[in-house]
Parts: C-alpha cells; structure tokens; sequence
C-alpha cells in the first residue's frame, strides 16, 4: 500500500519567524491559482527569459536583479541559490506565488512505478509515483512562511528528494487529491505552449518555455550544473521517450488552498488543505504527444501519427506546424539561419562554462583514477565542470542542421509548396546564410599561455567530436585542438593525454545514456567496454549537403 504523507510548512521550526510582517513573509492573500494568475505567471517567464536571451544576466540570482524583473523593487534581501535545471522551474514559480500571495506545493517524495527498471528514480523504465509532499502555507497567525529562508528547503527537498525524477511521471498514475503530480502533460497549441511550460528531457534534463514565435520556434530557459543560465530552441536535442518517463511539455498543475480561514491581523489566509486540479478538469491536459493524434496508447508508442488536415508529420514538425500563427510556410535560407544562429549561442554558452573550470584551475589537478558512475549525471567537480551533457546536446543540434539543410533541398526539388523558395540556386543561398552566421559568430579561447585563439562557428564544427568534456584537461584539449602548433602550449602530462585519446569514443556519441556504469579505469576505457561510446560519429558536415 502506497504511504501518503502531506507534509505543510508552518516554519515554526526550520524557518520560525516574528509575527511581525516584513516584505520577505509569504502572505496567503489568494486561494487558488486563476488563469490570470497563470497568464502573469508567463509574462513573468517571458520577461526573464528576454534577458537571458540578450545575455544581460546569466544566473537566477543576477536575473532577480535584473529591470525586467517586475518584483525587484520588493525584494529587500537576496535570494542566494544555486539553480541548475531542475531547481529553477521550482524557485521561480514558488518566487512568483511569495510575490503574487498564492499557495504553493512541492512533491518531496517519490518512488518508482510497478513494473519500472533501474536504480536511480531519475532515469527509471516507468516513470514514478509521488509519496508524500510539502505545503508552503502558514499554519497558525503566530507563524509563517519567509520566502527567503524557506529556499532553502525548496532547492534541498528537489535534489535530495526528487530532483529531476519529479518530471518522470506516468501521465495516468498521479491524479490524486493528495499525491498528486506537481506538472501535467498538454496539448500542442499556442494556449497550453507558453512561457512558464515545462520541458522534460527524459535524460535528465528540464528547460522552461520563455517564447513561441508566430512561425512555431519554441525558445527555452537552459539551467545547467554550473549555476548559469542560457537560453535555445528547442528541436531533436529533447528526445522522446516511454509516455510513462513524461517526456515532452508539461505545465504547472493548478492547485487551490480549501478550508483555510482569512486572519486580518497576519493579512493571510492560515490552515487550510491544499486540492490539485484534476487531469479531466484541466482545459490542456493531453496525451497527444505521447501517442500521436490519435491519441490511443498501444504497445509501441512511437508508432503514434501525427497528422493534421490528412497530412501525416514527424513529431517535431508536428509540434512547429501546430504552434505557428498561421500556415507554416518554411524559407529555406532563413530556416538554416535560424538553425546556425541557435548553435552559435549554444557554443557561445559553452566558451562560459568552460572558462567557469579553467578559472578555478581543475585543469591543473591530476585526472582521477576513474571516471564518475555515469559522467552526464554525477556530483562534484565533474557534475559542475564538466560538460557532455551540454556537448552532446551542442552535437545533436549540428547534426539536426546538417538533416534540415538536405530536407528541405529535397522538398523544394519535388515543388512541396511549404517550401518558399524563389532564388535560382537553393544550396548556394544555404550556403551562404550558414556561412555568415559562422563568420559572425566569434567564438575565442584562451590556451594555456594567455594567448587567444579565434574559431569560426564551421571550425568548431569541423572539430566538434574533439572538444573534450573533461575538465581535468587543458584549454586547447577543451576546444579539440588539432595542429601541433595550436597543442604546443598545452601543458597536460602523459596520463592526462592516454585519458583524451581513451575518452574518443564517448565524444563520437550524441546520445546520453545514464543508465550505464562508466567508472571506468583509464586500462578499461581504452580497452573499450562495450555499450560505452561508439567507433564512428555522426555526419555534422553540412557544407557537403550545400555545395
């Protein structure tokens, strides 16, 4: 029998305060979480997610502080956490519900579905089942709840608790009064698609909605393990998975706070029950991206169509067409573009995080003996300084790229009309786009010595599977130096250089598997353990599809 526990924050103990009212206390002025409240909710996301996106902030704490941040002038004591991704979607709705006097509600215990495989409930077969909870309501008038020290035990209950397996839920197993799910799948549309709308990685990662184009470009918050904060456009980089693992879009379940009584002298609602909404009560609440438009599970999920006015569509196509204003009509020149530019802001962010590892010096540490359990999901300095996670998204969207430009050469050759192209030469004009965004996108780094080294967006890409995630190796390793003359300055010794060599096969693999045991020696990596890395990469090269 599942055990129910509902855990409600009085904060007497862990996070007591005065009853005196201070602009830090979480007020309970409202008791339900209104399609108002959600639409201000996503102007909230949007506004922040502006920001990241012009690069005028790169953490949550500096994006607080930020203009576009309508609740800055309120806060009188900073908020002080460390948000990768899934902590961020949590910290920022609990910080829009203190500000805006709504309940809040986290699931703080889980365990694995029946019939699920694998130890670790982050990466389960079957998703999981929610255990217990914790209630962000103030108890009795004498006590309340102070947003600033009730962070803490917000971003400890996500990664000690749940962290990210709280996105790995089956859609029909968690839609009890008290156990319920704190996200619920959608619909794809313009109205359930917003800013603020979860999206889940079923390889352990979360991004959050910040804009949709009138075009159907879906545009994401990115959290990473090194506290900074990024944005990109979402496409094969967020891969599906088992409907019961969650993967896809999935917005906040709306919840109500019943039985509370109002107190005037605390100016809050105190007590009280906190109610979900129900799956069959909510207006998006859809399985469509799981099994397709006809919406019928069956046994082989991924044979799920998906189709619209009698016209079947790959999944990600689907979700573009379905999210544009209007008819979607792709110009090539400007989809390659759009593409190019994407990848340049992920590798722009990538110069960030790997600056982050050579500032503290972890490149001048000996290598571990071994590597971490599974290196895209660990702790420590790898969790925080490495980057194949990161790398392998940055490889899936140049490989997207390179199968875009050669789709849409051989839509436009058989005259689909939803390629809009009226030049005389369709593989030049791409060409010529993908080349001045390559051009424009400066990428530098410093080797070892000081001096700067300059890289064009196709010169990464032509070393792309030679950029090592391993931060225990130099800056010119980091960046997949080739030449000797580029190498000279590098100052790695002989185990680090067996370690790069050894760790080829991994960086030739774009897809991230964490249920694999990869604390490996340097003698076991080498001696290539099957299932760990892959012989050959994937084809990047998209100049050969344009020439």
């Amino acid at each position: 029998m599942l055990m129910k526990l509902i855990v409600t924050i009085s904060i007497v103990n862990a996070v007591a305060i005065a009853a005196v009212a201070n602009s830090n206390d979480w007020k309970i002025k409202k008791t339900e979480w209104t399609e108002a409240d959600e639409k201000a909710f996503s102007e909230f996301i949007a506004k922040i997610g502006q920001a990241v996106e012009k690069r005028e902030c790169n953490s949550l704490q500096s994006c607080l502080k930020h203009k576009n941040n309508p609740y800055l002038s309120s806060d009188t004591t900073p908020i002080r956490v460390h948000a990768d991704c899934a902590k961020l979607s949590y910290v920022m709705r609990g910080y829009f519900a203190w500000k805006n006097g709504l309940p809040f509600s986290v699931a703080n215990g889980i365990k694995a579905a029946p019939g699920s495989t694998g130890s670790n409930l982050r990466y389960n077969s079957r998703g999981n089942i929610v255990t217990s909870r914790l209630n962000f309501i103030p108890t009795k008038s004498s006590s309340g709840v102070n947003f600033v020290k009730a962070i803490p035990t917000l971003t400890s209950t996500v990664p000690n608790a749940v962290y990210s397996a709280t996105f790995r839920f089956n859609y029909d197993n968690n839609d009890s009064d008290n156990l319920f799910t704190d996200y619920y799948p959608v619909d794809i549309n313009r109205e359930a698609i917003r800013p603020g709308t979860i999206i889940y990685d079923p390889n352990g990662h979360v991004a959050i909605v910040y804009k949709v184009t009138s075009d159907g470009k879906v545009y994401f918050i990115d959290a990473h393990p090194d506290n900074s904060l990024t944005s990109g456009m979402y496409g094969t980089k967020f891969v599906r998975s088992h409907p019961a693992q969650g993967a896809g879009f999935k917005n906040f379940r709306p919840i109500r706070l019943v039985g509370a009584t109002y107190d005037s002298n605390a100016g809050s609602y105190i007590g009280g029950k906190i109610v979900p909404a129900k799956n069959k009560d909510l207006k998006h609440f859809d399985i469509v991206q799981f099994f397709g438009t006809d919406r019928t599970p069956r046994t082989d999920w991924s044979k799920g169509p998906f189709i619209i006015g009698g016209v079947k569509y790959e999944y990600y196509e689907y979700v573009r067409n379905m999210l544009s204003t209007g008819k979607l009509i792709l110009n090539p020149v400007n989809e390659i573009k759009s593409l190019a530019e994407d990848i340049c802001q992920t590798t722009l962010d990538r110069v960030d995080a790997v600056n982050a590892a050579l500032k503290v010096g972890i490149q001048n540490k000996p290598h571990p003996a071994k590597l971490p359990e599974n290196i895209y999901g660990t702790s420590g300095e790898w969790e925080e300084y490495s980057t194949p996670s990161r790398d392998a998204r940055l490889k899936t969207s140049f490989v997207e790229l390179r199968e875009s430009a050669a789709d849409l050469i051989q839509r436009h050759s058989v005259g689909d009309p939803k390629v809009d192209y009226k030049g005389t030469d369709i593989r030049r004009d791409m060409r010529n786009a993908y080349l001045a965004v390559s051009n424009a996108c400066q990428i530098t780094y410093a080797k070892s010595n000081g001096q700067i080294m300059k890289l064009t967006l196709d010169q990464v890409r032509e070393r792309l599977f030679d950029l090592s995630f391993d931060p225990y190796h130099c800056s010119e390793l980091r960046w997949g130096a080739k030449s000797s003359e580029e190498l000279a300055t590098c100052k790695d010794n002989a185990n680090k250089r067996a370690w790069y060599n050894a760790e080829r096969r991994l960086r030739n693999q774009i897809e991230r598997k964490y249920d694999l045991r990869m604390d490996l020696t340097l003698e076991q990596l080498a001696a290539g353990k099957p299932g760990i890395g892959v012989e050959t990469p994937p084809n990047v090269n998209i100049l050969d599809v344009l020439k």
